[in-house]
């Protein structure tokens, strides 16, 4: 078995151990106590942050980090989330009381006036709107950053809302989940080969994601080999046809919010030669319920369906639903359909 879950309760007793320092108990009763407080988190951006109390109104500028609230039995704390939640299916089927709060900004900018305003007790931010942290500590807001873009920094994160929420037996409960359907994945695909995967991004089918972003770890995951594994970049890289071609990958995944389709790949012409094409093996993430390429909890849903893909005969469609209705019932509430 991969080493996921030791990595998982290491990031977590680190955490916990953490937290212990700024209370008076023993750190064996922290971290028996779930809601034990005050709490410090080292986020993903190095800084040490002191949770006083049990916040009680979040804000969540990303999200990634909203679905893993609504996931762990927070939704009711948010007072304020990241644009355009309509565009999220998972929230108004588990939680559509955030349809309807303030909306803050994007990965790339956020409303600081707005967020005073509300005076929140927790405000979670994406790695890339780090620099921002500073105005909101001075107004005696505590925030955690993340970057949740490898499956351990997916643990961690998860980790780190729950012990700054007080729900770490759920956080326990989830990752148990991720880790099992992983192991089990990683069961299913020892005996089989990495077929080549290039997977395209939302805006275009040009641009793609290398070792840097969580959608290298979701191909890999499902027993994949990612053609773009050589890039760096920490968001979709702009390549050439010329490139894509020079890859010449066995497979073609859509992002799940690519803003073009299937049958657009199939029909261009300039790929006509490129084997993914020729095979018609060109498909889309499913994204009738959230994006599972981008490092929610339920990203490992993604690396299921994209084993039945890649290695439909040792891992089965059946396996990936019953995965997918267990997990949204278990964590969200309700019961997904499924095509």
């Amino acid at each position: 078995m991969r080493k996921r879950i030791i990595a998982f309760l290491m990031a977590m007793l680190m955490v916990i151990s953490a937290a212990a320092c700024g209370n008076a108990e023993p750190a064996e009763t922290v971290q028996n106590a779930e809601g034990a407080y005050p709490v410090i988190i080292t986020d993903h951006a190095d800084r040490e942050v002191t949770i006083e109390e049990e916040p009680q109104t979040i804000i969540s500028g990303y999200y990634i980090t909203t679905s893993m609230l609504i996931g762990l039995g927070q939704a009711e704390k948010l007072v304020g989330v990241e644009n355009t939640p309509e565009k999220r299916p998972v929230y108004g089927l588990s939680a559509p009381n955030i349809l309807e709060l303030p909306t803050l900004g994007t990965v790339k900018e956020f409303d600081l006036e707005k967020c005073a305003a509300i005076d929140p007790d927790l405000v979670i931010l994406p790695y890339k709107l780090k620099d921002i942290t500073p105005s909101l500590e001075q107004l005696g807001i505590p925030v955690l950053v993340v970057k949740p873009e490898t499956q351990e920094l997916l643990a961690e994160t998860i980790a780190m809302l729950g012990v700054a929420t007080g729900c770490t037996g759920k956080v326990v409960e989830m990752q148990t989940f991720i880790d099992e359907k992983l192991a089990e994945l990683e069961i299913a695909l020892a005996d089989t080969e990495s077929p080549s995967v290039y997977l395209g991004g939302n805006s275009s089918l040009l641009s793609t994601a290398g070792t840097e972003m969580y959608q290298h770890c979701l191909i890999e995951n499902a027993g994949g080999s990612n053609v773009a594994a050589e890039l760096t970049d920490t968001y979709w890289a702009e390549i050439s046809y010329e490139q894509l071609l020079a890859w010449d990958p066995e497979y073609i995944i859509l992002a799940a919010d690519a803003s073009y389709s299937v049958e657009d790949v199939l029909n261009d012409k300039v790929l006509a030669n490129c084997t993914a094409v020729k095979n018609g093996n060109v498909y889309r993430i499913p994204n009738a319920i959230e994006c599972w390429d981008s490092p929610v909890p339920g990203s490992v849903l993604g690396s299921l369906w994209l084993a039945t893909v890649l290695h439909g005969d040792v891992y089965a469609m059946e396996q990936y639903e019953a995965a997918v209705t267990e997990f949204y019932e278990t964590f969200y509430g309700f019961t997904p359909e499924l095509d």
